[in-house]
């Protein structure tokens, strides 16, 4: 290929940039568009671009969780990390910290209770 040897590239670096020069499309997002024929449906590129991201909807989650979590005392970020980072059963935990399984099960339920109340009243 006579590009390549004059610029000094191999020709597979050269194809894969003419590859890559036929993927430029320049249209508005805005453009109408019409899907099939007269009677199809109509719309614009934008509908057609992009998804909800779950993982995003995740991470701003454990971001806003963070600063609630620091506040909390040794005991109740021990029981948190022993259930949902170790994912210990309730019973395990009891026996872990000399608890009963139903008092892991009350304290839980308070500790995780008490966070979503923060939460929802940041939003």
């Amino acid at each position: 290929m006579q590009l390549a040897g004059r610029i000094g590239a191999d020709e597979g670096e050269v194809t894969e940039g003419l590859v890559a020069c036929n993927g430029y499309d320049s249209d508005s997002l805005d453009r109408p568009l019409q899907v099939g024929g007269p009677s199809e449906r109509t719309g614009f590129i934008t509908e057609l671009l992009g998804s909800d991201d779950r993982a995003l909807a995740l991470a701003e989650n454990v971001q806003a969780l963070k600063p609630h979590l620091a506040k909390l005392n040794d005991r109740e970020r021990t029981l948190l990390q022993l259930r949902y980072g170790a994912e210990m059963t309730q019973s395990e935990i009891g026996k872990e910290l000399g608890l009963s399984q139903m008092h892991v099960s009350r304290l839980l339920a308070r500790l995780c209770g008490s966070l979503r109340e923060q939460l929802l009243a940041e939003a």
